[in-house]
């Protein structure tokens, strides 16, 4: 099983004062991150696209890129990239660049996006939501695969066989698809045959089941190997000494997030029960000391039917920049072994 953590560069104001840090020096705290997640030896680092006011990752692949010249070895990908508000060859242009910069290890995981402000940002109507989707990942997937693509769609200009350059590094760019709780992504997914990424930011893991076996049989349906039918988690997840210290570190910017997120949407205010509700041995935050957490992990392997990737959000906990550092190094360090020699041995 691969082992990672997802950023959205949050920025979070200081409880003390209200006021949040420099966009300068969460940024730098942020490439401070990707290096000690290389270091501590993690699979993969993704940064998220939005475009608002308290998150600063609106280009993911430039962010990527300065972490490409400051590591060796960790995996970067978007999580997610927001196909349905841009231009897929560019797109493309972009990761096949930062695979360049990074020597072979440049992802893309794309999905619809669960915020709307990309779509009238980059003038496409939100009606369209996933006709937009299905065209431009079409077209991303023929960029990936040849060259000189001849395309027609209704969104975009066609396709008469330009180039598109530069390659990437590797033979092709590995796509991910990036998921929420909706049945026909699941099922487009695996008649795609490509990995699944699957975003549980509450409940139980058990809740996805039946929508992860949609996609297996989707592939099988396909006549996709098995093999090529990886599933992976995007998780509220973060390692602490106890998991008390682990809780009390994530819970505040968790708190302020979710509140402000749930204004907007008409959510109930968060509170501290439900999230301690949530980061229970039933509840699907990997919040935790380390044998909690790498626990939570197998477990929730197990319920899904087998994980390839779990990916840690913590970005909640980005006012604690010590304790952020020190759970990037323990998750690294002490749950990705125990994980992963758990996951060999089965």
């Amino acid at each position: 099983m691969e082992i990672g953590i997802d950023s959205f560069a949050a920025i979070l104001p200081d409880p003390a004062t209200g006021k949040p840090p420099s966009a300068t020096d969460r940024m730098a705290d942020l490439l401070d991150e990707v290096e000690v997640a290389d270091r501590a030896g993690l699979d993969v680092f993704g940064i998220g696209e939005h475009h608002r006011a308290e998150f600063l990752d609106s280009a993911p692949p430039i962010i990527l890129a300065a972490a490409a010249a400051r590591t060796s070895r960790i995996r970067l990908t978007s999580a997610v990239t927001v196909l349905s508000a841009a231009d897929p060859v560019r797109i493309f242009q972009e990761f096949a660049t930062l695979d360049l910069i990074a020597r072979g290890r440049a992802e893309i995981v794309v999905g619809r996006g669960s915020f709307g402000e990309a779509y009238p940002l980059f003038g496409a109507d939100p009606r369209d939501y996933d006709e937009l989707f299905a065209e431009k990942l079409d077209l991303l997937l023929k960029l990936n695969g040849t060259t000189f693509p001849i395309w027609k769609g209704r969104f975009r200009a066609p396709l008469e066989g330009q180039g598109i350059y530069p390659r990437p590094h590797q033979p092709r760019l590995p796509l991910w698809i990036g998921v929420g709780g909706t049945p026909r992504s699941f099922a487009r997914a695996g008649t795609l045959g490509l990995p699944l990424m699957v975003a549980i930011i509450g409940g139980t893991f058990e809740r996805f089941r039946p929508l992860v076996e949609l996609y297996r049989e989707a592939g099988k349906s396909a006549g996709h190997s098995p093999d090529t039918l990886k599933v992976g988690i995007h998780a509220m997840g973060f390692v602490g000494e106890t998991d008390a210290a682990a809780r009390d570190a994530f819970f505040p910017g968790w708190a302020h997030l979710t509140g402000r997120i749930g204004r907007e949407r008409g959510w109930p205010p968060p509170s501290r029960e439900q999230f301690d509700a949530m980061a229970s041995p039933e509840g699907a935050f990997l919040i935790g000391d380390p044998a909690t957490v790498s626990a939570k992990m197998l477990r929730a392997s197990e319920t899904l039917g087998g994980l390839s990737r779990i990916t840690f959000q913590m970005s909640t906990a980005s006012l604690e920049t010590a304790a952020m550092k020190r759970s990037i190094e323990l998750l690294g360090t002490e749950v990705a072994p125990i994980v992963r020699a758990s996951t060999h041995a089965g």
